[in-house]
């Protein structure tokens, strides 16, 4: 059995800026709407795989961390400097400085769909305590609609 939660329709969305350094126009700073959705897969005890509840209040708590951020990786191609209340990036012939508060740094190659839904995915199962019927873990991270990718967990 399987349950689903649609980013879309349960308002697990985030707004934030981006740049995907080495991939054509995507390196131009530009923001996305983001929608985070959640497939869990696992028996069903007593009815129930999971609380829907429960999952909705976790991915909350990560999508508040982006929400409205420009979103830098730090595992990347990209030079990342921490300066006072700046965070100076660079690549090749581009320079961006922003305002601290403003950025969250993530630990990912880049900003892409694909490795904000791991980043997610990561986090969710690092910090959500999961019962011990479920076998596997999705979650996928659209950028607008119809658009997105998903990372997929065994559990057992």
């Amino acid at each position: 059995m399987e349950i689903r939660l649609d980013g879309w329709r349960l308002n697990l969305t985030f707004d934030a800026a981006h740049f995907i350094a080495d991939y054509s126009k995507c390196s131009r700073l530009h923001g996305h709407e983001y929608a985070v959705s959640i497939v869990i897969k696992g028996e069903a005890k007593n009815g129930i795989v999971v609380d829907f509840v429960a999952v909705k209040n976790e991915i909350k708590k990560i999508i508040e961390e982006l929400d409205h951020r420009v979103i830098i990786p730090t595992m990347g191609e990209i030079e990342v400097n921490e300066k006072g209340d700046e965070i100076e990036v660079k690549h090749m012939n581009k320079r961006f400085i922003f305002p601290k508060e403003d950025c969250i740094l993530l630990p990912i190659q880049s900003s892409s769909a694909e490795n904000l839904a791991s980043y997610i995915l990561k986090k969710f199962l690092d910090n959500f305590k999961m019962p011990d019927n479920v076998e596997e873990v999705g979650v996928g991270v659209d950028e607008g609609h119809g658009q997105g990718a998903w990372e997929w967990r065994k559990i057992k």
